[in-house]
């Protein structure tokens, strides 16, 4: 079944082509790839980024926010930079452009949810506490891409690089997930001082 990829807000789109067209913000992004390509460069993939700011035990489906809008910026059919937006008091606006390991990282990814048999709708979701990223395969692919809760069949993929003893590229159900990565935020036994 096919990957659906929500549509991302039209300002969000407008304000990243906006920085594409500006040769200021494109010379000075922190992206050497960005700054040095020649071709023309297209903003696509928009993936909502959703953020978990507590992982804890819970009995209910664990709730996020939208924090951005995340577009993979092409040229000659491969990413080579990322455009991320932000919610401002006026819409969302353009925030910055980066690079880096994710990037493939997502590219993989998605390839390998389009392979899958199962219809989910793509997100992105950060976990701080871990200093992971994950893509979310969201069960309801009719859902309103800004909404944040985790159902327990939803499926995390975290991407490379995934904090120690997570697999990246791997696979899992919210519901199997989440415990392990509750387990890693746990405060450890406290020291005594004898």
């Amino acid at each position: 079944m096919p990957l659906h990829v929500p549509s991302a807000p039209a300002p969000a789109l407008r304000s990243v082509l906006a920085a594409l067209g500006s040769p200021t913000a494109v010379r000075e992004a922190r992206t050497s790839a960005l700054r040095s390509v020649q071709g023309p460069l297209s903003p696509e993939l928009p993936l909502p980024v959703h953020v978990l700011d507590r992982i804890a035990p819970t009995r209910t489906a664990p709730r996020t926010r939208l924090a951005a809008w995340r577009f993979l910026i092409r040229s000659e059919g491969r990413a080579i930079a990322a455009a991320d937006t932000m919610l401002t008091p006026d819409g969302w606006s353009f925030s910055h452009f980066f690079e880096g390991p994710y990037l493939a990282s997502t590219e993989l990814a998605v390839r390998q949810a389009e392979a899958s048999p199962t219809a989910y709708q793509a997100r992105l979701l950060s976990i701080p506490e871990l200093y992971m990223l994950t893509l979310w395969l969201h069960e309801d692919t009719e859902d309103d891409a800004a909404g944040g809760v985790l159902a327990p069949a939803d499926v995390l993929v975290p991407l490379a690089p995934a904090p120690p003893g997570i697999a990246a590229h791997r696979p899992h159900r919210v519901a199997d997930l989440l415990p392990v990565m509750t387990l890693r935020v746990a405060p450890g036994p406290l020291l005594s001082s004898a």
